[in-house]
């Protein structure tokens, strides 16, 4: 994955973290139970925390080469697919089974986290246009 690509999902997760954070405060406010405006609200922030992550990542990627940068932004994306995204289905259709997808996820963004970890602590190439290591 690019660090354009990256920074670019960042852009439109960011706007539809916006977009769905109000849609649930206005429009499934009398439509959802309390529970699954919860549920629902809970997969917007957690989207919304990881679009910034997905930030970091991206700008991280224009300064250094560490092929753990690459992995940590699509295993951002992958666990803000499944853990929000299984969320909101889980919250519009109450079918809980979905459910079992969220853990998934939540491997994920805690997977994206510790690879961006490991590509902070061991370094990695810096673009030659920078001067630095």
């Amino acid at each position: 994955m690019s660090a354009r690509l990256i920074l670019g999902c960042a852009a439109l997760l960011g706007a539809l973290s916006v977009a769905l954070g109000a849609f649930a405060a206005h429009g499934l406010r009398d439509q959802l139970s309390a529970r699954m405006l919860d549920v629902f609200q809970t997969g917007v922030t957690y989207q919304f925390y990881h679009v910034l992550a997905l930030l970091a990542v991206g700008l991280l990627m224009q300064r250094r080469r560490h092929p753990l940068l690459a992995l940590s932004g699509a295993l951002f994306l992958l666990g803000i697919l499944l853990f929000s995204g299984s969320l909101y289905l889980l919250a519009g259709t109450g079918v809980h089974y979905l459910g079992i997808v969220t853990p998934i996820g939540g491997l994920s963004l805690m997977g994206g986290w510790l690879a961006l970890a490991t590509a902070l602590f061991t370094g990695g190439k810096k673009h030659a246009d920078t001067g630095q290591r």
